[in-house]
């Protein structure tokens, strides 16, 4: 498997022009990027959008990432997050 690393997007793990995710309230939820090192990035698990902790991070089930909450990815029944960027 290669990786054009100039080609932006979520699956370039260095990618700088990932597509940023958006709840419905407008706040910002980080971004959707493989890489985990970028302390924006949703597969970053000690930053603020990927940390399972985080009241930001849709992985936490308590926070922005709670199957009640209308924007989150994990409500079957919600309207789910917007994606901004490629």
């Amino acid at each position: 498997m290669t990786i054009d690393l100039l080609r932006p997007g979520a699956s370039n793990p260095i990618s700088t022009d990932a597509p940023r995710l958006y709840d419905q309230q407008g706040n910002y939820r980080g971004k959707l990027s493989t890489n985990p090192f970028d302390p924006d990035s949703t597969s970053n698990p000690y930053g603020r959008y990927g940390s399972p902790v985080s009241p930001d991070s849709i992985h936490n089930p308590f926070g922005a990432g709670s199957p009640y909450s209308p924007s989150s990815p994990t409500n079957p029944y919600g309207r789910g997050l917007r994606i901004e960027g490629r």
